[in-house]
């Protein structure tokens, strides 16, 4: 049984790592082919020509690109059309701006345009799955939309891409028409009928006609305005407008499929290779390069800064005293962001160390005149290319610590940067980056109070996707180095040249430097312990764990008490997160408990800490409450099932829908059967009845008395509960333990055993004493327990592990009665309320929840052996 499920294990990890792979590999290939195609130009031409860029030209790409944003939030009103959601056009116009402005240049899934939007969206009254849906949507529509552009341009001028194709320009066309054609004929055919586009397992509803038009429109002009901004960066010798326009969208959908961020070096490449020959290719890679600052990286700029500047007027002061109040409708927006801050501050740290690294390895392209007999500029020059580039070391390291909210890696942040503005102007007085590391560092600051966890900064770093970010920064800094140095030939020489004009060898240098600051500290992670034994909780420990219980209100904290759990408190210790392990995973049950404030903190804490230990932290059955949380702490979330909740003010037994249940249950009550409800403490005679009665019980089950999730027949555990008992002239036939902390307003039950003989209507009779006996003690909620794997998506569309979930709930009789046990529930007409399992992304949800239930029956044996 071993065998299959490691190996289970092994091929979703490997498909979960391919695109990464493959996207890692293809921007190689692409800085490889930039690098190729740019061999016989010189850096300091392109700069000269980015230089030398006419204003008005700059003027029609920076309004090209203000149009094409415009036409990008238009992707967001049809989308929320298509759902059939309202929200004000500015929250709309904010969403689509932040979510494209992001999205586009980071273009990674933790920072993606779907979970900015999330955070807007959602302060608005639209839920996770909808904006789910939303981004989904918006990704469907902007691949198509951009496709067909690209299709009908090349149906015009076939010639764009015959360099690249081994086809003639009329066979070109004709696929181009009948490619376009084709699937557009199709989309309005099953927009005009109604029905859904299913390829393979992929099921799409289809928008109405409207909408179709209006989407199709807003990607003409997205297209239209983002093509023209590098368009007329262009030098002479460029194709004509609508045959570029097909090499844009061809190079965009390349760049996209790529999974590299922003496809960079990817979409440079296809262009380039499709300029007609006699194109000046420095002054193409210059337009690309203006083209990338201007269409991403000020979008960028601007949208952090307009959300520092509203950071720091939701914090009242001088912000409020320039800018104003942001007005109340926008203010739910604004608040919503903060949980995105620590992922816009970290990614802007790494830009900004990507930088100093790219200014530590280029020459000084200034005209002034150099003296190498100028010892001290020599050394003032060599002492700032060195300590800019280990200061962008430096940010690329902090980056991880600024996203998981780090105080310590804030402040060190500003001070990287600082030292990399002094460095700036080391280095040949280079205002320049100066200014712009000293702004960077100021828009920084309104977010300070955003950082406010203590902890090391080298906990938790050694992700893949982490150490695949920078080692793509890496391999682009080599490729610019030895791009920009290219006329300098290598020899052994160079290490020790330490004039004020040697650049190439002040540069190896500081690339040595660099590389030794982040392989010490790559070492220094390695060498780090990786697991520690487990902690039973002493009684001390639990007694400060019970204090923090009775304060609240969730039933499912009680079983923080039964002592077969590990329990993590906050610094503070108002706030705990109960968890057991299993194998490499950490697996915390139920939600956080204690006090609000203190919980994210301790949900960061526990998963940082089973990372440091090399396991994987898992949160089974949390609720609703605590999802934006997990989705912040980069977590993936599963349905694994619905708690059944009574309504006590409004449960009677009254009324037809009872009928049946009423009768039976008033004829227990003849019967002679009687509920009893017993506080703590209780006589040791009868805890010796109650184990009696738990004995026959267990003994008519298989496996072992169960766990972690379900308290176990100890008379310590019972000794911390109410317990009903059920007799019939003085004999105990059945008993509960209940969980109501706090003020009781919401009741459960714990451990529920009867006699075998008398298990017919036992369960069912005792609830029903149980809602009576609380609702007229004035409690709100009666929980009946989760079904599991109930209310999971059996749709092609939905995930394997719903679909897989949702056939064991229908099918899986020969392993337990899951429909059996949701449909008894259901007589008691509860609401339901999902209930979730939090994993890392990449982690298959079958297996840990395989991890689950080992922990729950005690290993592999407690599921068949006594």
């Amino acid at each position: 049984m071993t065998e299959p499920v490691t190996a289970s294990a092994r091929r979703a990890r490997l498909r979960h790592l391919a695109p990464v792979l493959v996207g890692l590999g293809l921007f190689a290939l692409g800085i490889w082919a930039l690098h190729h195609l740019l061999q016989p130009i010189h850096a300091a031409d392109i700069i000269a020509q980015m230089r030398s860029m006419p204003l008005h030209v700059l003027a029609v790409a920076l309004g090209a690109t203000t149009l094409g944003y415009c036409a990008l939030i238009g992707y967001d009103f049809w989308a929320l059309k298509y759902l059939e959601k309202k929200l004000p056009l500015r929250v709309v116009a904010l969403g689509g701006f932040l979510g494209y402005a992001f999205g586009n240049t980071i273009g990674i899934s933790v920072l993606s345009g779907g979970a900015v939007r999330y955070r807007i969206y959602s302060a608005f009254g639209l839920n996770a799955f909808e904006v789910a849906a939303l981004a989904s949507y918006i990704a469907i529509a902007m691949g198509t939309g951009l496709s067909l552009v690209g299709v009908f341009a090349l149906a015009l001028h076939p010639a764009a891409l015959t360099g690249l194709l081994p086809l003639s320009e009329t066979a070109i066309r004709t696929l181009a028409l009948l490619g376009g054609g084709g699937t557009l004929g199709l989309l309005y055919a099953l927009a005009f009928s109604g029905r859904s586009l299913r390829i393979r397992n992929f099921e799409l509803a289809m928008p109405s006609p409207r909408i179709l038009t209006g989407q199709m429109i807003v990607a003409l002009f997205d297209s239209g305005m983002a093509s023209l901004t590098l368009y007329v960066l262009l030098p002479e010798g460029a194709p004509d407008y609508v045959t570029f326009l097909a090499i844009y969208a061809t190079a965009t959908m390349v760049g996209v499929m790529s999974h590299v961020p922003g496809g960079v070096g990817v979409f440079e490449t296809v262009v380039m290779a499709a300029m007609p020959a006699g194109t000046a290719a420095g002054d193409v890679a210059a337009a690309l390069l203006l083209f990338r600052i201007i269409y991403y990286l000020l979008p960028f700029t601007i949208a952090f800064v307009i959300v520092s500047l509203n950071e720091a007027r939701l914090a009242g002061g001088w912000a409020v005293r320039l800018f104003g109040e942001i007005s109340e409708p926008m203010r739910p927006a604004f608040n919503a962001l903060a949980g995105i801050v620590p992922w816009l501050v970290g990614a802007w740290a790494f830009g900004l160390g990507a930088y100093m690294l790219a200014v530590a390895l280029s020459p000084s392209v200034r005209a002034s005149a150099v003296d190498d007999n100028d010892l001290v500029g020599a050394i003032l020059l060599e002492g700032g290319t060195l300590t800019s580039s280990v200061m962008g070391i430096v940010l690329l390291i902090l980056s991880h610590g600024l996203i998981r909210r780090v105080s310590g890696a804030f402040w060190l942040t500003l001070a990287a940067i600082a030292g990399g503005a002094v460095a700036s102007l080391l280095n040949d007085f280079d205002y320049e980056s100066a200014a712009l590391l000293a702004l960077g560092g100021l828009v920084l600051l309104p977010f300070r109070h955003e950082f406010y966890r203590r902890a090391k900064i080298t906990e938790g770093v050694l992700g893949p996707a982490w150490f695949g970010l920078v080692a793509a920064v890496i391999l682009a800094a080599a490729t610019f180095f030895f791009f920009v140095h290219a006329a300098t030939p290598y020899s052994l020489d160079l290490w020790i040249d330490f004039a004020r004009s040697a650049n190439t060898p002040r540069s190896l240098r500081a690339g040595l430097a660099a590389s030794a600051v982040l392989f010490f500290y790559t070492v220094f992670l390695a060498l780090q312990p990786v697991r520690r034994p487990r902690v039973e909780p002493c009684e001390s420990v639990i007694d400060h764990a019970a204090r923090i219980v009775s304060a609240q209100d969730d039933p499912q904290a009680c079983l923080a008490l039964t002592g077969d759990k590990e329990l993590r408190f906050s610094a503070d210790g108002r706030a705990f997160i109960m968890y057991g392990r299993r194998r490499a995973d950490w697996i915390a049950y139920g939600d956080p408990v204690g006090a609000e404030e203190a919980i994210p903190t301790l949900g960061w804490d526990f998963v940082e800490e089973a990372q440091k230990a090399n396991c994987r932290p898992v949160f089974y059955e949390i609720s609703e409450r605590h999802l934006p949380l997990m989705i912040e702490m980069g977590l993936a979330l599963h349905k694994v099932g619905e708690e059944a909740v009574v309504r006590l003010p409004e449960f009677s037994l009254a009324g037809a829908k009872f009928k049946t249940m009423r009768a039976a249950y008033n004829k227990r009550l003849r019967e002679g059967l009687a509920v009893e409800v017993l506080a703590p403490p209780h006589a040791p005679a009868l805890v010796e009845e109650l184990r009696a009665v738990s004995d026959a019980w267990l003994g008519d089950k298989v496996g072992r008395e169960k766990g972690f999730s379900v308290g176990r027949f100890d008379p310590a555990w019972l000794d911390r509960t109410a317990v009903a008992v059920v007799r019939r002239e003085g004999r105990v036939l059945a008993f509960a333990s209940i969980l109501a902390p706090g003020s009781g307003r919401r009741v459960a039950v714990d451990l529920m055993r009867y006699l075998p003989e008398e298990a017919s209507g036992m369960i069912e009779f005792l609830f029903l004493a149980l809602i009576e006996h609380y609702r007229a003690a004035g409690a709100e909620e009666f929980s009946l327990g989760m079904a599991p794997l109930a209310g999971l998506s059996d749709r092609r569309t939905a995930q394997l592990w719903h679909r897989f979930g949702a056939l064991m709930f229908r099918h899986g009789g020969a392993f337990y009665n899951f429909e059996g046990l949701r449909a008894f529930k259901q007589k008691f007409q509860p609401d339901w309320r999902p209930r979730y399992i939090a994993l890392p992304v990449g982690v298959s949800p079958m297996m840990a929840m395989a991890d689950v239930a080992l922990l729950i029956a005690g290993g592999p044996r407690g599921l068949i052996g006594k």
